[in-house]
């Protein structure tokens, strides 16, 4: 969608390409206030005998806007646009003249490859693809697209500046357990599309960014690429469904988006994988209800945020939790034997590809 009203370009039953310009808007330009009066030394009512261009008028940067016509031609005045742009308003209250820079095109992208099926006047279009989906904990960065690369051969190996090369430029590089200040620096270097790994130190994503995220959204962020954890902070291994979900898809081109929102309305972000044409031959999945014993899940609250195991049961009365609430829980069982009681509100399924 796009920020602001504008134009939509593409018709329903479209084809487009994630690459591919579907609306577009235009931005206004910076406003520049002049004080013209002030600097002809004359009042503001007498401004406009000096002008040499009206309201509405375009003018060049370094174009005359006013002048004098002094007896004394030492003395005679010019007073230049300091940019291109549009004459906005002449203020003979103020002595002020507002210059406008020309708008600037916003073009939004499609983001997916696939079919639009529906168009929003002035404001957007719906995609649709089938397509295989991972969605992240956290991520930072914008929409961008790429061919898909395994860097790493496990999901516990951590990705390490020696795994990325210059060959990965343009692509989502899939990491294992870890992504180092070193590494995220050589990725930039090197201009890769995005990152996807397990997990991150918080102090450097700190470092990456020069300064702290808050609560708000994410996904502006001018880093280079975009990030996405696909487990939370520390050394965490990637699922081993999600590491075999992306490396089934090598070479094929995905869209990523970093964008995080954890407040109401909450946003992940995630790695689609278009099936493209073979989309024809497949069948919808059916849609599954509920939680089940032996699903494996990912806990997404602290203090075991990031957690992975697998439902050991699922007691159906309710249970109190330190907070006093009364909520509906389930048992996690870890990999290590150890076994937990949570609120199933703090639990995501991993589902299968």
């Amino acid at each position: 969608m796009l920020p602001l009203p504008g134009k939509v370009v593409v018709a329903v039953s479209d084809r487009v390409r994630s690459d591919q310009v579907v609306a577009k808007a235009e931005l206004p330009g910076k406003v520049f206030p002049i004080n013209l009066a002030n600097q002809l030394s004359v009042t503001p009512g007498e401004m406009k005998g000096y002008l040499t261009k009206r309201e509405g008028d375009a003018v060049a940067k370094d174009e005359i806007l006013a002048e004098n016509n002094p007896l004394i031609k030492w003395f005679k005045t010019e007073i230049r646009s300091p940019v291109s742009g549009t004459i906005e308003s002449v203020s003979p209250i103020t002595g002020q003249v507002l210059l406008r820079e020309p708008p600037r095109v916003l073009q939004l992208l499609a983001y997916v490859d696939g079919t639009i099926v529906e168009t929003v006047p002035q404001q957007g279009v719906v995609v649709e693809t089938a397509c295989s989906l991972v969605q992240g904990i956290f991520g930072i960065g914008g929409e961008t697209s790429g061919e898909i690369v395994m860097a790493v051969e496990a999901p516990d190996e951590p990705l390490t500046p020696d795994h990325l090369n210059s060959t990965m430029q343009g692509k989502i590089v899939v990491g294992g357990s870890f992504l180092s200040a070193d590494s995220m620096k050589q990725a930039k270097a090197v201009g890769v599309a995005g990152l996807v790994v397990g997990g991150i130190h918080d102090e450097d994503l700190r470092a990456l960014l020069g300064y702290d995220l808050g609560v708000a959204i994410t996904g502006t962020e001018q880093v280079g690429f975009t990030l996405i954890l696909t487990e939370g902070f520390g050394t965490i291994p990637m699922a081993t469904k999600t590491f075999k979900l992306l490396g089934s898809h090598v070479g094929q081109k995905a869209a990523i988006s970093g964008a995080t929102q954890i407040r109401a309305g909450v946003i992940r972000p995630e790695i689609i994988i278009p099936h493209g044409e073979r989309a024809a031959g497949m069948s919808a999945q059916s849609q599954r209800e509920g939680i089940r014993i032996g699903d494996p899940v990912r806990i997404i609250r602290d203090p075991l945020f990031g957690r992975i195991g697998e439902v050991s049961a699922l007691p159906s009365e309710l249970t109190k939790i330190p907070t006093g609430s009364e909520v509906r829980v389930l048992e996690v069982t870890f990999s290590d034997g150890k076994k937990v009681v949570i609120p199933r509100t703090n639990i995501e399924v991993i589902e299968g590809a």
